[in-house]
């Protein structure tokens, strides 16, 4: 599968899957106009990918500023795809990386992390 890279936009993150790397990140702010259009190739690359790759690590790396409603259910859809993932046996790695001062996106990355029982989940201040 060919890496994906979309550079951040006005409206939507920065996304850079490395699908050798198993490694998944999400940076900036998300409000696109069209969530489902913006996620759902994510979503569907996301999903095929951790059919893949039982047994091996993947990391994901979110580092959002700011996301509206809609990006919130597609990004606990993410989630949901990834605890799947890691519930047949697949080591995931979430780290959620938030500035020191972000108390709001320190609290979505809590309430995200109370969602998971098999998932590691990293809460990291930078």
């Amino acid at each position: 599968m060919e890496n994906i890279y979309l550079p951040a936009r006005e409206r939507s993150p920065e996304v850079d899957f490395r699908f050798t790397e198993n490694h998944l990140s999400l940076r900036g702010e998300a409000y696109p106009e069209d969530a489902a259009s913006f996620f759902g190739p994510l979503l569907k690359a996301l999903a095929s990918h951790c059919e893949s790759i039982h047994g091996r690590e993947l990391r994901v790396d979110f580092q959002l500023i700011y996301f509206n409603t809609s990006s919130a259910k597609a990004l606990m859809n993410l989630i949901q795809i990834l605890e799947a993932t890691a519930s047949d046996g697949t080591r995931v790695v979430i780290r959620w990386l938030v500035q020191e001062d972000d108390d709001v996106m320190r609290e979505f990355g809590e309430d995200f992390s109370g969602e998971l029982k098999n998932v590691h989940f990293e809460l990291i201040q930078i």
